[in-house]
């Protein structure tokens, strides 16, 4: 999607929550357009938010004092607070380019989520001006105009069961994803192979599954895309544009193996 936009001539900035932090490799050297890269790292993000805090508000204070404010950012509570305003402020990013934001469906997501959600109802409590006069990042996660959500799993059980989970996190915090994408599907390769067949036949539930229960309906039928699975991984910008412009099969009934 990021290597689309940019080689369409728009500004990207590519991020990821993900600890495994692959985007660089997924790039490769052959990046078209405008794309700049970066990481939400929690460990880098608690260091920069624990620096900036003793270098303001720890400026003033004695040695004691000092002691003690440092001894409050090692709590736990600071890696969520600097990592909420590292990805505040990759969210607000978006008003002057695309922001593509990969995070992983976990328990971290689901933290940011609801860091988001304290933040803005704080917000709305403390600042004294009307609801119509504030925006903060988890409105702009809410705004379909602004964000666009998009759920990525496998075509097993447990991923999907993971993804279904997390659209219905994303539902409870006023957020609605776009569409779907099932990954790596052999179903949507048809392989000719008897054993990898007999895998791709098992996965055509799964797909059946997003398609009619958690795939948000679009003018056409479900918004799902099902990447057929790649032998080679694809790496370089070339290779991810010829996903985003591939022909991909979103109908579950024809993915059958042959």
């Amino acid at each position: 999607m990021a290597t689309e936009l940019a080689a369409r001539g728009h500004a990207v900035h590519l991020t990821t929550t993900d600890p495994a932090a692959h985007l660089g490799d997924a790039l490769g050297e052959d990046v078209p357009g405008e794309i700049t890269v970066s990481r939400i790292d929690p460990a880098a993000e608690t260091r920069r938010y624990t620096d900036r805090v003793l270098r303001t508000k720890g400026a003033g204070l004695d040695d004691d004092a000092r002691r003690l404010l440092a001894e409050d950012l090692r709590s736990p509570c600071t890696e969520e607070v600097a990592v909420f305003h590292a990805f505040s402020k990759a969210v607000g990013r978006a008003a002057r380019g695309f922001v593509v934001m990969d995070t992983a469906p976990t328990g971290h997501t689901l933290l940011l989520l609801d860091a988001t959600g304290s933040y803005h109802r704080e917000v709305l409590r403390s600042s004294g001006l009307p609801a119509e006069r504030v925006t903060t990042p988890l409105m702009r996660l809410q705004d379909p105009a602004f964000t666009r959500v998009l759920v990525v799993t496998l075509a097993e059980t447990t991923p999907v069961r993971e993804a279904a989970a997390l659209q219905a996190d994303l539902r409870r915090a006023g957020v609605e994803p776009f569409g779907w994408v099932v990954n790596r599907s052999l179903a949507a390769a048809r392989p000719t192979d008897p054993l990898l067949a007999a895998r791709a036949a098992a996965e055509v539930p799964e797909v059946e599954a997003v398609a009619e229960r958690h795939a948000p309906a679009g003018p056409d039928g479900p918004r799902l895309a099902v990447i057929p699975y790649e032998i080679e991984p694809p790496v370089g910008g070339a290779r991810l544009r010829a996903l985003a412009r591939g022909d991909v099969r979103s109908d579950a009934a024809s993915l059958s193996p042959a």
